[in-house]
């Protein structure tokens, strides 16, 4: 792009979580070169004010293991934008050993799944009163194949707890967020879609042995960086017809339809929501203009 030719998203506004470093600051910072306004989530206060003072964007903390602090950020997201475009939910944790929120969830489920679930829909009425419609963009995985996701112990409370387990159960939440989202905001001009980054060389588990070792020099000659990582959430960000890939998962830049079968389940994903508003404290109807257009569910 040269300096001559107009940047495509002057004027928007797009609110990236996780983004005080990996794949959310690369994203944040290609977007900010596009001509967002771009504000900067992370849980860092000195690593989210570096980012946001390099690109030009605006750094707002959050503790995701405090559904509360999730309910602040919202409110100040609200007071500090008068619109927002683009809100891609990139955080994400992985944890070794049980781990309680301050909500009483198990830490991997809440971080990954309802913090991002509460969020989105504390912010759903201005993404919706965006003039050309708004994106949500969730940063998934391909472990969401091998999950399984009991919808009466999503905290995984009755069983031993392996962080194999409910990494891949947090992202399929993930991903049937995205399609019963999909399905419940049509006619609200919000759309929204999922992405599989890659095997990326980030800070997502640096709780973990194995990840410590992903994360090495020799780890990150192996993976992928976070600059490939962030290509699939920018081109979501800025592609031209989103309604063409509402409800839609990505691997990397192809689309997929979900080979797991849970996440292929519409009652599955209606279900979950159900349950993830009782979990937030959310009303848990219908969004306004529910069912005048959707993904043919």
């Amino acid at each position: 792009m040269t300096q001559s030719e107009p940047r495509p998203l002057r004027g928007k506004t797009v609110v990236i979580t996780g983004a005080s470093s990996g794949i959310g600051a690369e994203a944040a910072r290609r977007l900010a070169e596009l001509g967002a306004v771009v504000a900067v989530i992370g849980r860092s206060p000195e690593r989210t004010t570096a980012v946001a003072q390099r690109i030009g964007g605006r750094a707002h903390l959050v503790d995701y293991g405090r559904l509360e602090d999730v309910r602040r950020l919202a409110a100040d997201l609200l007071a500090a934008y008068e619109r927002i475009d683009v809100l891609a939910n990139n955080a994400g944790a992985i944890f070794t050993t049980r781990t309680t929120s301050a909500d009483g969830h198990e830490m991997t489920f809440q971080v990954n799944y309802l913090a991002p679930f509460l969020l989105t829909n504390l912010l759903l009425d201005r993404l919706g009163a965006a003039p050309a419609g708004a994106r949500v963009i969730n940063t998934a995985s391909n472990v969401y194949r091998h999950a399984r996701l009991d919808l009466d112990d999503l905290d995984g409370t009755r069983h031993q707890f392996r962080s194999t387990q409910a990494y891949p159960a947090s992202k399929l939440a993930l991903v049937l967020f995205t399609r019963e989202l999909a399905r419940r905001a049509g006619g609200t001009g919000v759309t929204t879609s999922a992405f599989h980054p890659g095997v990326i060389a980030t800070d997502l588990g640096r709780e973990s042995g194995f990840f410590r070792l992903m994360n090495s020099w020799l780890g990150r000659v192996v993976l992928s960086t976070p600059r490939r990582g962030a290509e699939p959430l920018v081109h979501l960000a800025t592609i031209a017809d989103p309604e063409a890939v509402n409800g839609t998962y990505f691997n990397r830049l192809k689309p997929e339809e979900p080979v797991n079968g849970p996440a292929r389940d519409p009652d599955v994903a209606r279900r979950l929501w159900d349950r993830s508003a009782q979990l937030t404290g959310l009303a848990a109807g219908p969004l306004r203009g529910y069912g005048s257009r959707g993904t043919g569910w």
